[in-house]
């Protein structure tokens, strides 16, 4: 590991551990004590169960899109490392920018061309997308008023979320089922922008964008000659994301609160649209403030959302992060096509 990643963990720990500091200054020790008491540990397994769960879905789902005939085989912990090594370094770069090249990066060390690597994790992306656009949609549609009406300033971020959300999709499926028009949309978009912005660089942008959307047409025909393989991933993609955001509403189970799933899942999907826009290592900071301000509807005691809230984030953040060390550490065989 580089000394950037180093820093990035470090950035995190420090981050996540002055919310934590005053999290814990305000709260009385006799208040956390007694929300401890509550904890059922065994239903907290079920939380770290579901992470887990989480990252086999992905793993199969690579494992699918790397079937072909005469694919040299490969151990299936060569796959389940590629979404442990990915959680670390989405979590220690800001907005996640680390996870896609550290996936590479994996791939490379179980000896797969770079060609063909980046052509399943972008058939990958797309599947993955899709399934986040109907979630997305279902939390804006069914949450976004109940925050707004609550919690004003946090609505705005979220709202900001969703929309860079939304139109990074919207411009995904126009690559893909509009081709020649978006290549022409981007070719005017950038004749403009070059009115008031250097040649050169506007040049770069184009060139960047074009390449961007010609990649996401050639993966997209890729997906629909093989139909099967698709049929495969959607389900395992949805179960991934269902397994992840369960994560909190197991939390909450794990403290003996009776919640609607469906409530605290929208709300967890909102979640995760803010911290999308917060540009420090794994969102830290905004994540815990998120959870406290909105989870608070379902927990009366201030004690038990701070305590449900770090179990929440260890599950779901630095727990991938030391799978994602160990992952990192242990390297599977190196098998050439």
């Amino acid at each position: 590991m580089n000394r950037k990643s180093f820093w990035g963990i470090i950035v995190v720990l420090l981050i996540s551990g002055l919310v934590l500091y005053f999290d814990l200054k305000e709260t009385p020790v006799k208040v956390l004590a007694a929300a401890a008491k509550q904890i059922n540990l065994g239903k907290v397994a079920l939380v770290f169960l579901a992470m887990l769960l989480s990252y086999l879905c992905e793993a199969l789902i690579l494992r699918l899109l790397a079937k072909r005939p005469g694919e040299a085989k490969r151990s299936f912990w060569s796959y389940l490392r590629i979404p442990l090594i990915q959680a670390l370094f989405n979590g220690i770069t800001p907005m996640a920018t680390g996870g896609q090249p550290s996936q590479l990066a994996a791939m490379a060390e179980m000896g797969m061309p770079i060609g063909r690597s980046t052509s399943i994790l972008m058939m990958k992306f797309i599947c993955y997308q899709l399934v986040v656009l109907a979630a997305y949609l279902t939390a804006f549609a069914s949450g976004f008023s109940l925050v707004a009406s609550k919690f004003a300033g946090l609505a705005i971020f979220i709202f900001i979320g969703f929309a860079l959300h939304v139109s990074s999709i919207i411009l995904l499926l126009l690559a893909m089922f509009a081709h020649d028009w978006t290549r022409r949309m981007v070719k005017k978009l950038m004749a403009f922008l070059g009115k008031f912005l250097p040649k050169d660089k506007v040049q770069s942008w184009e060139e960047a964008t074009l390449a961007q959307v010609e990649s996401f047409y050639q993966e997209s025909q890729a997906l629909k000659k093989e139909k099967q393989k698709l049929w495969g991933v959607i389900p395992l993609t949805i179960l991934q994301l269902l397994c992840y955001y369960s994560a909190p509403y197991l939390t909450l189970y794990a403290f003996g609160l009776s919640v609607s799933y469906f409530q605290v899942t929208i709300m967890t999907i909102l979640i995760i649209m803010f911290m999308a826009v917060i540009p420090v290592p794994g969102a830290s900071g905004g994540a815990e403030f998120s959870f406290q301000t909105l989870f608070a509807s379902f927990i009366a005691k201030p004690g038990l959302v701070v305590a449900a809230m770090f179990v929440w984030r260890f599950a779901t953040y630095f727990f991938g992060m030391i799978l994602g060390i160990f992952a990192w550490s242990i390297k599977p065989a190196k098998i050439r096509e």
